[in-house]
Order: C-alpha cells, then sequence, then structure tokens
C-alpha cells in the first residue's frame, strides 16, 4: 500500500512538472534579468487559406512573405486584441522591417520590428549598422516577445497616442500615422506598408473577433492565459547576501517571495545556495 501511495505522488510530480509553462531566463546583459515566457500556441485566423488563395490567384507573389504571414499571423492578432493596434498594421511592418523575417536582425535577434535600443531598453542588446554605424538594436529570446515589445513600442509613447483616435479597421490612417509619428524616417514608408496591406488581403485579420480568438486560445492552452515577459532590474537594495543557516524558503519568507520564483529569478536549478552567494529578490 505504501509503494502504491509513493509511486502515486511520484506520477503526481511528473504530471504537474510537464504542464508547467517553460519560462526562458535572460541574464546575459549586466542590470536586468529578463523573463520571456514560452509562447502559448494560438488558434487558426485561416492564414492558411488566405494564402493558398491569394497565391493561386496571383503567383507572382512573394513566396516569403506568403510563409511570415502563416507563422505570424496569428501573433499579430492577439497583440491587436491586448493593444488596439491593426492585425493587418503589425503584420505588414514586421514583413517590412524584418525583410520578410530573412534580415540578419530578425534570424539572430528575433527583433521583426527594428526596434533600437533607445534610453530605457535594459534588455540583450545587438549592435547594426543602420542610420548611422553601429547602432543599438533590442534582442529577444522569442519573436512573441518581439511583437509584444512592438505593441508597447506603440502604446507607451505620447507621439503615437493619436493612433489609438482611429478605427482599428482603418489601416490605411494608421499607415500615414505612423510616418507622421515619426516611426520611419522613409517617406514612402505608408505606401510600402500599404502596398503589402493589400496586395496580400492583411486587412481580413483586422476582422478576427476577439471573444473567440480567447476562448480558443483557452481551450488549446488548458485555460491557461499568456504571460508577458518580465524585466527585472538588478538595482541596489534587490539582492540578499547569504548567511549561515540560510535556506531558499527561509529567504522567501523574509521577503515574501515563493521559493519557486526565487529560484527563477536567479536561474538555481535546484535549493542549493553558499554563504555570501548573492540572490536577486523580488520585492
Amino acid at each position: 500500500m505504501k509503494l502504491k501511495i509513493l509511486l502515486g505522488c511520484v506520477f503526481l510530480l511528473l504530471l504537474a512538472s510537464c504542464g508547467s509553462k517553460k519560462k526562458v531566463i535572460n541574464k546575459k546583459n549586466p542590470g536586468v534579468v529578463i523573463i520571456e515566457p514560452e509562447p502559448v500556441e494560438l488558434p487558426s485566423v485561416n492564414e492558411v487559406k488566405l494564402t493558398k488563395k491569394i497565391a493561386k490567384k496571383n503567383p507572382k507573389l512573394n513566396k516569403h512573405t506568403l510563409a511570415y504571414i502563416r507563422k505570424y499571423a496569428r501573433i499579430a492578432v492577439k497583440e491587436m486584441h491586448e493593444y488596439k493596434i491593426p492585425a493587418s498594421i503589425t503584420l505588414a511592418q514586421g514583413i517590412l522591417e524584418s525583410g520578410k523575417g530573412r534580415s540578419e536582425l530578425a534570424l539572430k535577434s528575433n527583433n521583426h520590428f527594428g526596434i533600437k535600443c533607445h534610453t530605457q531598453w535594459k534588455g540583450e542588446r545587438v549592435y547594426h549598422d543602420d542610420d548611422e554605424k553601429g547602432e543599438c538594436f533590442r534582442k529577444y529570446v522569442y519573436p512573441e516577445t518581439s511583437y509584444n515589445d512592438h505593441s508597447l513600442f506603440l502604446t507607451q509613447r505620447k507621439r503615437y497616442a493619436f493612433l489609438f483616435n482611429y478605427k482599428i479597421t482603418d489601416y490605411k490612417k494608421w499607415a500615414y500615422g505612423l510616418r507622421k509619428a515619426g516611426y520611419a524616417t522613409d517617406r514612402k514608408y505608408p505606401a510600402k506598408l500599404l502596398k503589402i496591406i493589400k496586395d496580400y488581403k492583411l486587412y481580413e485579420f483586422d476582422k478576427v473577433k476577439k471573444e473567440e480568438f480567447s476562448e480558443e486560445i483557452k481551450e488549446l492552452n488548458d485555460g491557461e492565459a499568456f504571460e508577458k515577459p518580465i524585466v527585472i532590474e538588478k538595482a541596489a537594495g534587490k539582492y540578499y547576501t547569504v548567511k549561515k543557516g540560510d535556506t531558499l524558503y527561509s529567504i522567501s519568507r523574509k521577503f515574501n517571495i515563493s521559493v519557486a520564483d526565487l529560484k527563477e529569478i536567479n536561474n538555481l536549478a535546484d535549493n542549493v545556495i553558499s554563504i555570501n552567494q548573492k540572490l536577486l529578490i523580488e520585492k
């Protein structure tokens, strides 16, 4: 009987471990710890059917653009529902800025929108020649994080605020508005976006209803909601130096943080800690 109970406990522990979402902790850049949750599975937005249909009518359409749409349209729709940015605009920008997903910045850094570091960026970075030589660009673990950061980039800056007065289906105003707000220096930027949207009928993705899409996400992920990336700065006052007699449990109680979170933000594989070890504490 005891053996059966023990085997049952082991099974439950394994089940719980398999069901949890994996997170990648990106901590190479001194100064921050960036936690990027593993992307959730997203439902179809008829991207395959749409791309096949338009490719049949126009065989000259770029195969890499079609592949990009099939791969990233779902993410653009998810971002649209959360941040009120037309999926057609996000997707067209991703296609244009990432060279259809084939640019070095997209392939090696998962940066699909050419977003530069700017002064507030605390994450990993790479350097490329753009408007100037050796400019700093943001680097991500997942493309999904790049899409989310694009949404935050537009929603958290005052110069883009007027865009959100436009209807979510008015991609034309959004295209010209982005140029007006200074997103790109290229005068032909709006025309380029609009050509991509019209040629590949990206405006169809602006019509995807939020309620049904959100419900399908929950069904595909056993009721779990998607998590956003977390940026934790390694600032003074968020460290704790391990003392004799300390355990992860006692430290977690002291700073009101779970052992699991303490291990995660410090990239600990087990509960072993040593005297004088510095642990990052999330307050």
